[in-house]
């Protein structure tokens, strides 16, 4: 049976350390300060956004939630994310997705200074970390949480054959990016993949970020893979749920995380966690 890889625990340890470094910086008259905008009324998004808020008024930072209707302008939210941009106690800036059709989130991602832009996305932002740029820049929180949560269970990565299922901007891209990085072999998967079985069952570290409930089987699987599970979705009777046919995998994988209590509260913490990061740097850049 594998390991079942403990990310309430984990961000728990996390979000304890978080805490000490906002009570070091408001010593020193810094605050961290964390922004969300939020269009619309989508139920999961007002969720996660006030857990965010919540998150970050509990951990001692400087919250505000910016919500606006479904129907708001583009130029609107653009008129915002300036305001935040211009606005020094600010130092993390979030857009909650997924936004209405007639906002562009390309052109909001790109309108975020990359030094507030604890997301991530910003080109710039994702341009040295596919460069492997040293120096200090924010990056995608899941893939972020997932490293910190490879590191924590000692996970090898050099040399790894590590396979990605999902290529989006959020995870798959990103993951990919810091993977290389760390050394690992990596192919990353989309839906027109032929035959992604046979891929998957090379992997050493599998990946999985599609938002199709249980599409990783046991036959997916190589015994002694490490699997994580990036998906949340709901069956037909309600039940939390994730990419990955938990039951079944956990009994030849090395390791596995839960859906709840895996990927998802290690992104959270990581959130926090970067927000105090470029609360930092911005002291650092003057």
């Amino acid at each position: 049976m594998a390991i079942v890889i403990d990310g309430k625990k984990l961000a728990k340890q996390i979000n304890a350390r978080t805490q000490q470094q906002v009570t070091e910086l408001v010593e020193q008259k810094i605050q961290p300060g964390i922004a969300v905008i939020l269009v619309g009324e989508d139920p999961a998004s007002k969720m996660y956004t006030r857990s965010k808020q919540r998150k970050a008024e509990t951990l001692g930072m400087k919250s505000i939630l910016k919500e606006f209707p479904q129907d708001t302008s583009e130029q609107t939210v653009l008129n915002a994310i300036k305001e935040l941009n211009e606005d020094a106690s600010i130092h993390a800036i979030l857009v909650q997705a997924p936004l209405p059709p007639q906002i562009d989130a390309d052109m909001v991602t790109s309108a975020i200074v990359p030094s507030k832009d604890v997301d991530g996305f910003h080109p710039q932002n994702l341009g040295r970390l596919y460069a492997n740029q040293h120096g200090n820049y924010p990056v995608a929180c899941t893939p972020k949480g997932i490293m910190t949560m490879l590191a924590a269970y000692q996970v090898p990565l050099t040399g790894q054959h590590a396979v990605i299922v999902g290529r989006s901007i959020l995870v798959g891209k990103p993951m990919a990016a810091l993977l290389m990085n760390a050394d690992a072999t990596v192919s990353v998967a989309g839906h027109h993949t032929k035959d992604l079985a046979a891929l998957t069952q090379q992997a050493d570290i599998l990946i999985v970020a599609t938002g199709i409930g249980h599409l990783i089987k046991a036959e997916f699987v190589k015994p002694g893979a490490v699997v994580i599970d990036v998906g949340i979705e709901h069956d037909q009777d309600g039940k939390l749920i994730g990419d990955v046919d938990f039951d079944a995998v956990e009994k030849l994988a090395r390791a596995i995380t839960p859906v709840p209590g895996g990927v998802g509260p290690m992104t959270i913490a990581t959130l926090m966690q970067q927000t105090v990061e470029l609360a930092k740097w911005s002291q650092l850049n003057g």
